[in-house]
């Protein structure tokens, strides 16, 4: 992976990974699947002033229902009745596995042993920092909502791969009109009206930051980057970065919350790095080394 593709995969799970402490704020102020709409409204506004991508509307559809319909309403619901934004950050990374699976079976991608081990390596530090949580905080119906949101976010992984060469913003901001009917539909049928007219008659500048930061930096710059990267590199590249999301999500707790860490929870972050250098940074054979050792050029690795 070319370091600016690098570069931009860390500022999207960075911006991911901050979206944890966020959504928590956010449903302080609204109930999730309206919270879950209101990001996709004001980044719908949009669509006047960019092109629709070259795309089916089939496509967009199924991208548009599993992307943002499904996981984040999954994952909103899941946040609210009881998941943690911790615990919620480890628990969505099940998508890679799901991505690996959804990808072989339905794009014929073969994970390489790199991308088996990293994820392996990485997936040990994610179960360290996921011990530490309370198991208080945690019931079995947010844990199965969230893992449910997980595999859609899979789902939309593997189906960014057959988009084309779409410009990603117009993409984003196109597929953004598809979730705010089913969600605000959802919304009043299992929230209810009253929720509804009390949480935006009753705005205030946390709720209002919260819609602006999961709309602008987790939607139309998470997903934008992301899917650029997906149309770049196999799926099973660019899923493990993913796994950086509980790392960042732990350092905005810790800055935005006062959330402290311990030991164990510090070696599962570095567990979780070592991982991604295993899977990211090219790995040279024998042959090539000594042609360096030699005085021949460095052979380029990865795409």
């Amino acid at each position: 992976m070319k370091p600016k593709h690098l570069l931009l995969a860390l500022v999207v799970v960075a911006l991911w990974g901050g979206n944890f402490v966020v959504i928590t704020l956010g449903l302080q102020s609204f109930p999730p699947i309206l919270l879950a709409a209101l990001r996709f409204v004001l980044a719908a506004a949009l669509v006047p002033f960019l092109a629709r991508p070259e795309i089916s509307w089939t496509r967009m559809i199924a991208l548009g229902l599993a992307w943002f319909v499904a996981q984040f309403s999954l994952l909103f619901l899941g946040m609210a009745v009881g998941m943690p934004p911790g615990v919620a950050s480890v628990v969505l990374q099940s998508q890679v596995f799901f991505t690996f699976l959804i990808a072989a079976i339905v794009l014929g991608e073969r994970p390489r042993w790199r991308q088996v081990a990293g994820t392996g390596i990485a997936l040990a530090g994610l179960g360290l920092i996921g011990l530490t949580a309370g198991s208080g905080g945690v019931n079995l119906m947010g844990f199965s909502l969230v893992i449910a949101a997980s595999v859609f976010w899979a789902l939309g992984n593997v189906l960014m791969r057959g988009a084309g060469k779409a410009d990603m913003l117009p993409l984003i901001v196109w597929l953004s009109l598809i979730p705010p009917l089913p969600l605000l539909g959802m919304s009043y049928l299992f929230e209810g009206p009253e929720r509804i007219v009390h949480a935006m008659t009753h705005l205030n500048a946390t709720g209002v930051g919260a819609v602006l930061y999961l709309t602008v930096c987790a939607t139309l710059v998470g997903y934008g980057g992301w899917g650029k990267l997906l149309k770049m590199y196999p799926a099973g590249t660019v899923a493990p970065f993913s796994l950086l999301i509980p790392v960042f999500g732990a350092l905005c707790a810790h800055l935005v919350m006062g959330e402290t860490f311990g030991p164990q929870r510090l070696v599962g972050m570095a567990l979780i790095l070592a991982g991604l250098v295993v899977v990211v940074l090219p790995i040279r054979s024998a042959r090539i080394a000594s042609g360096r050792a030699g005085g021949g050029p460095p052979a380029r690795s990865g795409p």
